[in-house]
């Protein structure tokens, strides 16, 4: 967790990220990425200059099987706030519209539902569990499906909704999270989605990973090469 939170640090300070007396959501999807980021920001509030309160938010999306109670415990223990907040989701998706890119569509309606709660709870920045490997992934979805340079940005202001949506793990590897997550015996809760593991994001993770196998610092590399403007080098200017 020593290096998750120097992820944190160096996301927290190089973005300015967080700001005195917000009140930061944290989007709990029950994966261990979501679950790392409670835990480490839950760390950080104990040595950061910045004073900020914390709350847990989780939607169920209408799937059997979603059982939330390491969640309800693991949010108890650290003394945070949980709000759960059903949604049919899932199924509309997956049952009434029969989608044939379910995940873009989810993504959409998930975003939109969260931050609607997130207002109403008085949350003024929401985090997400998006990592380094995410970024690169999205880089490369967007290059090879989309003919776009572009991944996530690390801080994004929704106007409409006034909510500043935050990346505190935009520098941690997902071998990292998946270590800390280990040691620490944090909660993970098994994805209920019909689709999980069957999409392009798995099939660019698996071919970065490959690519990795050649090139051991490849992503580490690749997000470097995203914080450097000044010898960005494309025909469109």
């Amino acid at each position: 967790m020593k290096k998750i939170l120097g992820c944190v640090k160096k996301a927290v300070a190089q973005f300015h990220m967080l700001q005195d007396g917000d009140i930061v959501g944290v989007g709990l999807s029950g994966g261990k990425d979501s679950t790392a980021l409670l835990y480490s920001l839950k760390l950080f509030q104990y040595f950061s200059p910045v004073k900020y309160e914390l709350k847990a938010f989780t939607l169920t999306l209408g799937f059997n099987d979603f059982d939330l109670t390491p969640l309800k415990k693991f949010c108890h223990d650290l003394n945070i706030p949980y709000i759960i907040q059903p949604t049919q989701i899932g199924k509309v998706i997956f049952e009434d519209r029969k989608d044939k890119n379910p995940c873009a569509m989810c993504a959409r309606m998930r975003r939109g539902k969260l931050h609607t709660i997130c207002k109403e709870h008085g949350v003024t920045k929401l985090a997400l569990g998006h990592h380094a490997d995410d970024a690169v992934e999205t880089l490369f979805l967007s290059m090879l499906y989309e003919s776009r340079i572009s991944t996530f940005d690390p801080v994004t202001f929704l106007d409409r909704k006034n909510l500043t949506i935050i990346r505190p793990l935009i520098y941690a590897s997902e071998e990292d999270i998946v270590s800390a997550v280990k040691k620490h015996n944090l909660p993970v809760v098994k994805n209920p989605c019909p689709v999980d593991g069957k999409t392009q994001r798995q099939y660019m993770k698996n071919l970065l990973n490959q690519i990795s196998e050649d090139i051991p610092n490849a992503k580490a590399r690749i997000i470097k090469a995203l914080n450097n403007k000044e010898q960005l080098n494309i025909w469109a200017k």
